[in-house]
């Protein structure tokens, strides 16, 4: 499959004041994107007169949430992950990676709390989500038990296996557990049919595939391989998967997954940046397009990084690609 290095094409739409815009969505009326930043905040694009406004937040908590990144006040102001509206009424569901499943209205506002615990274990990690509207349940991934978000360096490097994929049901509330034991499960997407689930584990930089209906229904299968850390899927209107990587891996990233004593002693030095850039490839990006069928279709890339870097989700809309990032203070567009 031929990498195309087009991606530093992209058109930048800055996140004023803000960011870390790592997952997009847009609402019924097709306004938006909507996006969650890293000061706990969900914003709304309202077009260029009017740029990003608030829209919602996920904390009450927020008088120190006032620098557009702090690691270390992100469980009091909330970090909103993935975002889904809910077609039937245009509730927005956010998975706060510290305060669980939250919801909040077509208004926005203050965010309401949904699931914040699976059989007795609170959610450490929310990551990602998937609604499927036929069946009024919401799919989603817990990336640990033992580790936060703010620690995702320390999941990769000691191999943590505690990630959990759940499924709520809308009328019961009830939270139950579909897979457990999983390395660093992130981004979630239903087949156009609701036939089968994918769940990106991003450790072991796997697409895994669960069946949900038919002769399989229950079973789990390998869907894809991708060549680096998969952050966010997301379906096209064509029934095809967007993959985003948030960075290949290098030679010593993969020596290091596969000898996690390495791991835990690299933890030790302590160093974020470093250990970031020694297990990651130089900042770059990297889109993948999956079939229905798990076949790479297409890999868009910006190969030095010129444009977009650390990118964690692709959304197709209207013939382009908007692109967001868990660690940039922008989105981008490319036109397909």
């Amino acid at each position: 499959m031929n990498s195309m290095d087009h991606l530093h094409a992209a058109q930048l739409l800055h996140v004023t004041g803000a960011v870390g815009p790592e997952s997009l969505v847009f609402d019924s009326r097709g306004e938006g994107p909507y996006t969650g930043v890293a000061d706990g905040r969900v914003l709304k694009w309202e077009g260029e007169e009017r740029g990003w406004t608030e829209f919602a937040v996920t904390s009450s908590n927020r008088s120190d949430c006032v620098r557009p990144f702090a690691p270390e006040l992100e469980h009091v102001c909330g970090r909103p992950l993935g975002l889904k509206f809910d077609k039937k009424n245009g509730d927005l569901y956010i998975a706060d990676s510290y305060l669980g499943l939250k919801v909040v209205g077509p208004a926005g506002g203050l965010a309401t709390k949904v699931a914040t615990e699976a059989e007795g274990q609170p959610f450490r990690f929310t990551n990602d989500m998937d609604i499927s509207e036929d069946e009024d349940v919401i799919y989603f991934t817990d990336s640990s038990t033992t580790y936060q978000r703010r620690q995702f360096m320390v999941i990769l490097l000691t191999g943590d296996k505690t990630g959990r994929l759940m499924k709520y049901d809308k009328s019961t509330k009830e939270v139950k557990v579909l897979l457990r034991d999983l390395a660093f499960p992130n981004g979630v997407a239903l087949s156009k049919d609701g036939s089968f689930l994918l769940v990106a584990e991003t450790s072991t930089h796997r697409i895994l595939r669960l069946w949900l209906h038919g002769p399989n229904a229950g079973q789990v299968d390998t869907f894809a391989v991708v060549p680096g850390f998969p952050d966010n899927i997301r379906r096209n209107s064509e029934g095809q998967f967007w993959v985003a990587l948030h960075a290949k891996e290098t030679p010593f990233g993969k020596w290091v997954s596969s000898n996690l004593w390495a791991g835990k002693a690299l933890l030790k030095l302590g160093n974020f940046k470093q250990l970031h850039a020694s297990v990651a490839k130089k900042p770059h990006a990297t889109a993948i397009k999956l079939s229905d069928e798990g076949e790479i279709l297409e890999v868009l890339e910006d190969c030095e990084g010129k444009t977009l870097k650390f990118i964690s989700e692709v959304e197709e809309k209207d013939g382009k690609l908007w692109i967001a990032s868990v660690l940039m203070p922008y989105i981008g567009v490319y036109s397909l």
